[in-house]
């Protein structure tokens, strides 16, 4: 089955928003995707649709054993394993440093930074050997989502955007590290994305129509997934490092 499929991706939070939609593209492109996310019967549903190019598997992408499991599961579906990696599941918070539920904090800092951080590790590992003997030949790539409030401070989400901070920093040192054996490390900057994130973040309904009445329209998880795809297109001696994606009318951050 590996000669079907141009290239294989894992994707982490593959059943909403960007990582739904990346997965979508992906898919459409003639990649075979392994997706992780919570909600098992979404899994189901988009293997389903997507047929065998699509292979979900249910689980906390914090979980260090449900991410070799990803890893396993890639290589024995598609016959080759992943050299496409998406680290998109997290999660937000809305509210200040001075107002943010802090009992929400610790869960949010394991899947933003602990989990993206072992999965950035096993990715690293595993396609550094593959890619040593492959480069120029054929591309590999670690792509992560972060935010525009990892690089510019709103005061409003700043306990989430100190996690993105975080990641911005991994996605940095990584590319540092393995961008000289042929891997390329590339951080996705979103600004507002409609999607069940906001829920999660506890955000009102009052809020998002703010958004959409301040910044509108705003972007969708489609928007995302093409700046993903862009990147990962590119010939293997080409490394797009850092894309930030902002709906025309945001300002800030």
């Amino acid at each position: 089955m590996s000669g079907k499929y141009s290239r294989i991706a894992i994707v982490t939070g593959a059943t909403s928003g960007i990582g739904e939609a990346t997965a979508r593209k992906f898919v459409a492109s003639g990649y075979g995707v392994a997706g992780n996310g919570r909600n098992a019967e979404k899994l189901r549903a988009l293997e389903q649709e997507l047929g065998a190019a699509f292979i979900g598997l249910a689980g906390d992408a914090s979980d260090s054993a449900v991410l070799d499991r990803l890893f396993v599961s890639a290589s024995e579906r598609f016959g080759k394993p992943a050299d496409i990696v998406v680290a998109n599941a997290g999660r937000g918070l809305g509210g200040s440093v001075k107002d943010a539920d802090l009992s929400r904090f610790e869960d949010m800092l394991k899947i933003n930074v602990t989990g993206t951080l072992a999965l950035l590790q096993k990715a690293a590992r595993k396609m550094a050997d593959e890619q040593r003997p492959d480069y120029p030949k054929k591309a590999a790539d670690i792509v992560i989502i972060g935010s525009v409030v990892g690089r510019h401070i709103s005061p409003f989400s700043a306990v989430y955007g100190a996690t993105k901070f975080a990641v911005h920093s991994l996605a940095e040192g990584l590319r540092r590290e393995v961008g000289p054996k042929g891997i390329r490390v590339s951080l996705v900057e979103p600004g507002i994305v409609v999607s069940g994130f906001q829920d999660g973040a506890g955000y009102t309904e009052d809020m998002v129509h703010h958004f959409e009445e301040k910044f509108g329209p705003l972007l969708h998880g489609d928007d995302v997934a093409n700046a993903i795809h862009y990147i990962v297109n590119q010939p293997p001696h080409v490394h797009i490092s850092d894309i930030m994606v902002r709906p025309t009318r945001q300002d800030y951050p």
